[in-house]
């Protein structure tokens, strides 16, 4: 075999993998159930703050650790165990999305995006009134 087409054989096995692997860890968005069934994998999942739940902040082990229950878009609820402070109007917002894996101890989330409220809610606005005097 010569070396060129070694060469290339070695770059078509590389690239095939690459391929395999970018596949495989694509983040998807998926369900608590889901996420259960393959601990090992991280999830994207999308859902709301359970605002009837306590929201805790502690520190543990020299961390704080962020912990709250979410309601997935299928409505499966679970513990959120998120190592970080809460953000900014964490109470407030629309809907959560957590990037993370499941453990026993529930979803532990390594990112925690969130979509505020909107700042002009369609049923508080009414007709303007303008007035030139």
């Amino acid at each position: 075999m010569k070396k060129s087409q070694l060469i290339a054989l070695v770059f078509a096995v590389i690239a095939i993998g690459a391929i395999i692997s970018a596949v495989y860890n694509a983040d998807t968005y998926a369900s608590f159930s889901e996420a259960r069934l393959h601990p090992e994998r991280e999830f994207h999942i999308i859902g709301q703050l359970l605002r009837e739940r306590p929201v805790e902040e502690k520190v543990i082990d020299n961390t704080l650790v962020l912990s709250f229950y979410m309601k997935d878009q299928l409505g499966a609820v679970a513990q959120v165990i998120y190592q970080g402070p809460k953000p900014p109007d964490f109470e407030q917002s629309d809907e959560v999305v957590l990037i993370g894996k499941y453990t026993a101890a529930g979803f532990v989330a390594s990112s925690l995006l969130l979509k505020c409220p909107s700042k002009y809610k369609p049923d508080q606005s009414g007709p303007t009134e303008y007035r030139f005097d």
